[in-house]
């Protein structure tokens, strides 16, 4: 009997022994392969998402877009603008990119490169005799360059633009008018016979913002101001730019305004808020270019006879622009709409919308 409690003791003591060992074993295999784990993960970098380098913008404005759902189709009816920027990775040496004002050295400059067509008609379109009291029919087409530079220490940034192209027949605002209207099954524009005749549109234009107040990333108040000056338009322009809701800083750069990549804010949404006063001193839409001949009327009045021509220009104009924006990673869509007094004198006020897609890269 005392041999057998001797073995069992002796057996007892050698599991006991053999299980500490074992579970000291493990213990030190789970430190070393944490502490692998843990040097692994010291070793693999953290990877960012890419920012873009280039964006697509399709522009639309139409004031048959309209918030109260009466759309029109007279004075500013269409433009339409297709644009890529992107940003250079050094320098441009291109003669055009380096006249163009930069906002400092640590300014972020992004580049464009596009193209506009605009239409001014009267409010009867299905009329084809001149109507000297409504608005003229009026196109342009030309290419854009453009400058968006942005310094977001300092808080503001420069715009420049450059617009060369044509007014008249040449610019094919009739014929785009008429296609669209008849994909649509729309009436049809008969008019255009009266338009300005074809003179160069050549416009150059500098805008400057500055910020004026910020709260908590959910609000900002931009002050900005405009000259235009060429054969298209010479006129200036002050006004306020306002965005409410959740966003990027918007003097973090043109890019970023439009993408969520690699930001924590992946979705945005905001309402923009714009009141602009502008005095224009030339508008050749209006008005005819340089060179255009231009459509008159003689009416006769007993003996007398008068010509009668389209109204005067109008000089100061007062407009409001309001509407969201939504940006989801690559891709945004903003929707505005922009009510602005007459363009010329006598005449009246008018309503149009806008919507804007963007795509970054």
């Amino acid at each position: 009997m005392k041999h057998f409690l001797r073995l069992s003791i002796l057996l007892l003591s050698l599991q006991i022994l053999t299980s500490t060992n074992a579970n000291a074993q493990q213990s030190t295999n789970a430190q070393r392969s944490t502490n692998a784990q843990q040097s692994t993960n010291a070793t693999i970098p953290t990877l960012k998402a890419k920012e873009p380098t280039e964006l697509f913008r399709f522009f639309f404005d139409d004031d048959y877009f309209n918030f109260s759902g009466r759309g029109t189709d007279r004075a500013y009816s269409a433009g339409t603008r297709l644009e890529v920027f992107y940003k250079e990775n050094k320098p441009s040496h291109f003669f055009l990119d380096r006249a163009m004002p930069k906002a400092g050295d640590s300014s972020v400059n992004v580049f464009g490169w596009g193209m506009m067509q605009i239409m001014i008609t009267p409010d009867n379109i299905s009329r084809a005799d001149f109507q000297p009291n409504d608005y003229p029919w009026s196109g342009a087409l030309f290419a854009t360059h453009t400058l968006y530079s942005y310094n977001e220490q300092k808080k503001y940034d420069l715009q420049t633009e450059l617009d060369m192209g044509i007014l008249g027949p040449a610019a094919l605002a009739g014929e785009t008018q008429d296609y669209v209207h008849r994909m649509i099954h729309y009436r049809r524009p008969m008019g255009w016979d009266n338009q300005f005749g074809n003179s160069p549109y050549v416009d150059v234009s500098l805008t400057a913002e500055k910020q004026l107040l910020g709260f908590q990333g959910l609000v900002e108040v931009i002050g900005g101001g405009q000259v235009v000056a060429g054969t298209g338009m010479n006129a200036a322009a002050i006004y306020s730019l306002i965005r409410i809701g959740k966003m990027t800083p918007y003097f973090k750069g043109f890019l970023k305004q439009y993408s969520s990549i690699g930001s924590r804010k992946k979705v945005q949404f905001y309402f923009i808020f714009k009141p602009e006063m502008q005095y224009q001193l030339t508008n050749a839409l209006f008005e005819g270019g340089l060179f255009s001949s231009k459509p008159s009327m003689v009416v006769k009045t007993g003996k007398s006879t008068q010509v009668e021509t389209y109204h005067l220009l109008n000089p100061v104009l007062y407009s409001f622009t309001f509407g969201p924006a939504l940006v989801i990673n690559h891709f945004t869509i903003s929707s505005t709409q922009t009510s602005i007094t007459r363009y010329l004198k006598g005449l009246y006020d008018h309503t149009y919308g806008n919507v804007t897609l963007y795509y970054s890269w």
